[in-house]
């Protein structure tokens, strides 16, 4: 488990547990929530459309075994089926705002009856772009209602009539590897809930779609240029693990993911210019766009190692950051680079 998401949750965990410092608590759930659903936020804005029905995992144990669109639906349908039905007690957010219709999906239930080949078709048939919408007003109106409760209702129990209604509402599939859910909610108190699904459900699939996203970004990588538009090297980039680089549909570099269209803006120019990268651009030395922002502190780092592929090429430029990967760590390379691009382009050349 993320090592951050882990602690702020134990600390949540202690927190709600004393009337003293419930509300404190509650105001760290409503924070790790949003730091998880950050992850959300930047995999479908930078993913494509493919990448949310795809199983790199498929036939293991785990929820990593599942797809991108599956765990997102999975994780805000079993929040909106306990929020609304459970602790509110009034309509889910699926049915009171059409969601099922605009998501395109074919059920209603929280996906546990299905399996393998079940999983990736389901997914392929979603529009991502509502389910986002969905989860997220599922997120939204789940921290009001976690907002409005006070330390007294955490020992609030569930009894047989709450398990009734729930098979009713045909939200969990009768099938054994569903129908298991509606016995474990109903025997947690709201307290219980809060462990699971308001906070422990959410990283452990959260942390599973990471797993996901960053074997894809492995698999487009495969036989692509290790050169960035930019000029940096995928290969010996901290992001190497989880970015696809700019030349592929899975770019999840730092300029990319803070862009809103989710596109760095040094592959976008490169592409309308209809050059490789930045060192084919005869306006490199004076460029302030994407990582050659003056504000960014790479930006000396990422001309003295353009300038350097547009007089050495890229070769001798992968062999130089060997080198300097012997001596030096990511960040430190780009460090010492980054003092002034000239005497950037020095190191690299008496390197």
């Amino acid at each position: 488990m993320d090592r951050n998401w882990s602690e702020m949750n134990k600390a949540m965990q202690a927190l709600i547990a004393k009337k003293d410092t419930f509300r404190e608590g509650m105001e760290k759930l409503l924070e790790l929530r949003k730091s998880l659903f950050e992850q959300i936020t930047q995999i479908v804005t930078a993913f494509p459309k493919e990448a949310f029905y795809q199983m790199p995992f498929a036939g293991a144990e785990g929820y990593h075994s599942k797809t991108l669109a599956y765990s997102i639906w999975h994780i805000f349908r079993i929040e909106d089926i306990v929020a609304h039905e459970m602790i509110a007690e009034d309509q889910q957010i699926l049915f009171s705002r059409d969601f099922q219709t605009a998501i395109c999906s074919p059920i209603i239930t929280t996906g546990n009856e299905l399996t393998g080949d079940e999983i990736a078709d389901f997914s392929k048939q979603l529009n991502i772009q509502a389910l986002y919408a969905y989860a997220r007003e599922v997120m939204k109106s789940s921290d009001q209602i976690l907002t409005s409760l006070e330390y007294s209702d955490l020992k609030r129990k569930f009894g047989e009539d709450m398990v009734e209604k729930l098979r009713r509402t045909g939200c969990v599939s009768s099938k054994e590897s569903a129908a298991w859910l509606i016995e474990y909610w109903c025997g947690k108190d709201v307290q219980g809930l809060i462990r699971m699904p308001f906070s422990r459900h959410w990283i452990m699939h959260i942390e599973a779609m990471q797993r996901i996203k960053n074997r894809l970004c492995r698999l487009a990588r495969k036989g692509v240029d290790p050169i960035a538009c930019c000029g940096f090297s995928c290969n010996h980039c901290f992001l190497g693990e989880w970015c696809g680089s700019c030349r592929t549909a899975y770019n999840t570099c730092s300029f990319a993911t803070i862009s809103p269209d989710g596109k760095c803006p040094n592959a976008v120019c490169c592409q309308e210019k209809s050059i490789d990268g930045c060192y084919e651009c005869d306006q490199l030395e004076t460029c302030e766009k994407g990582f050659y922002t003056p504000a960014n502190d790479g930006a000396n780092a990422a001309r003295a190692q353009a300038v350097y592929i547009r007089k050495y090429g890229k070769k001798a430029f992968l062999k130089v950051h060997d080198r300097l990967h012997e001596k030096y760590d990511f960040a430190r390379t780009q460090e010492i680079l980054g003092q002034d691009w000239q005497e950037g382009l020095r190191i690299l050349e008496e390197n």
